[in-house]
């Protein structure tokens, strides 16, 4: 590997890093820097931005320690038998690079992930390595979220859940066959077995919390995972299916979901195009129904059409909303708020606000429409004073008349 400045480096390995989606950070609390001075955000190379659940803007140092790599995931840009340049950082030069980078007010944290090198355990002692010194020689009290390699000592994964806020164990792809054919060297049932001992960590750091004051946090935002979509046959369908499970059977905080992307000197067993961006931004949307909305993943899945695919041209809350009329129109002064949360264009805030306002009037329309920006998706599905959609509830062309125009993404506005 040529020597390479830390620049140089930098631009290599920040740009690497960017086909990782799980990097959010919400889930924890605001840190103060020594000395008590505020954080601020800009641009830059291998800064990212994330949204805490306040809407608080956080920037973190998004880099890998190194793209070179042991493994030959035929979906990944790294691998071995990949034609990129390869950089390598050195745990002291990914510190260097974090304490610059936060005392100029320019990150609020650490995203760091990394290739494999020699060996799991060897790359996760360096990953461990740098959280380490950050909170221990640094007193470094920023957000550090680190990516561990399930196939490391569970005791190393471990050791990355003492030093860092939040912990990502990809599952790469959502179905066992879709890993076998891409990743061969990765094994599906220690990928879990790994979550399955992180989830079992933080549970008794949390308990441990709870009993002793002075018990240190252990991943107190908890741990998420990443799922490719499009590089194999995986239907939303399945897709769903996948993330209900893990959600439940290790409480992860987040499933991320990242679209396949084509890559230089790809392998023939992949796909020729990248999958519609807005399939992404669907399966977002089915997850947040799940999280936030009270939908059963059955339910998610029943919007699909018979292939398993959730439909682009509409979310998937207003396409379940369609294809089970039955449970409309929904009444905005009894009905409860599981109900509420169906209807669509109406979002949490709008529904916890709605059932604050009519615990002291009768609402209208007009009550409901100060709500919201979506009051052409809602009318057919509510009754309000002076207000009941009759006959529009049952129109066959229901779905073409109320179809947003634009193509804008709204992330959260399932």
């Amino acid at each position: 590997m040529p020597r390479l400045n830390l620049q140089e480096k930098l631009a290599i390995l920040a740009d690497a890093a960017k086909y990782d989606a799980s990097c959010a950070s919400s889930g924890t609390a605001k840190k103060d820097s020594r000395g008590g001075r505020g954080i601020g955000s800009t641009e830059g190379m291998g800064i990212c931005h994330a949204y805490a659940p306040d809407g608080r803007c956080i920037s973190l140092l998004k880099i890998l320690l190194t793209n070179s790599c042991i493994f030959d995931c035929h979906y990944c840009i790294n691998r071995k038998s990949s034609n990129v340049r390869r950089a390598r950082f050195t745990p002291a030069e990914v510190v260097e690079l974090t304490l610059s980078f936060y005392r100029r007010n320019y990150i609020e944290g650490l995203f760091l992930s990394s290739g494999i090198t020699r060996s799991p355990d060897y790359t996760m002692e360096r990953i461990v390595e740098v959280a380490r010194a950050l909170r221990q020689d640094h007193d470094f009290r920023g957000y550090i979220h680190l990516k561990t390699i399930p196939d490391a000592d569970p005791e190393l994964v471990r050791q990355a859940g003492v030093h860092a806020d939040r912990i990502s164990i990809n599952v790469e792809l959502p179905t066992a066959a879709g890993l076998a054919r891409l990743a061969p060297e990765k094994d599906g049932g220690r990928i879990e077995r790994a979550m399955k001992g992180m989830k079992a960590a933080i549970e008794e750091g949390a308990d441990a919390a709870k009993r002793f004051k002075s018990a240190p946090a252990f991943a107190p935002a908890g741990q998420s995972t990443q799922m490719i979509v499009g590089a194999d046959a995986a239907t939303d369908r399945d897709i769903v299916a996948r993330a209900s499970i893990l959600y439940d059977r290790y409480r992860l905080r987040r499933v991320y979901y990242s679209a396949f992307s084509p890559i230089p000197d790809a392998s023939a067993v992949l796909p020729l195009k990248r999958p519609p961006l807005m399939r992404e931004h669907r399966l977002y949307q089915s997850d947040w129904l799940m999280r936030f909305y009270g939908f059963a993943p059955g339910e998610v899945a029943a919007a699909a059409d018979p292939a398993g695919m959730l439909p682009l041209d509409v979310d998937p809350k207003l396409a379940w909303a369609l294809k089970f009329r039955e449970h409309f129109p929904v009444d905005v002064n009894r009905a409860p708020r599981e109900a509420l949360l169906r209807v669509p264009g109406l979002g949490v805030r709008a529904v916890d606000a709605l059932l604050a306002a009519r615990r002291w009037r009768r609402l209208r329309l007009e009550d409901v429409v100060r709500l919201t920006t979506s009051i052409a998706k809602i009318r057919p599905f509510v009754v309000a004073i002076g207000w009941r959609p009759v006959a529009l509830i049952d129109r066959a062309d229901l779905g073409a008349r109320i179809k947003p125009r634009n193509t804008q993404l709204e992330l959260f506005a399932a």
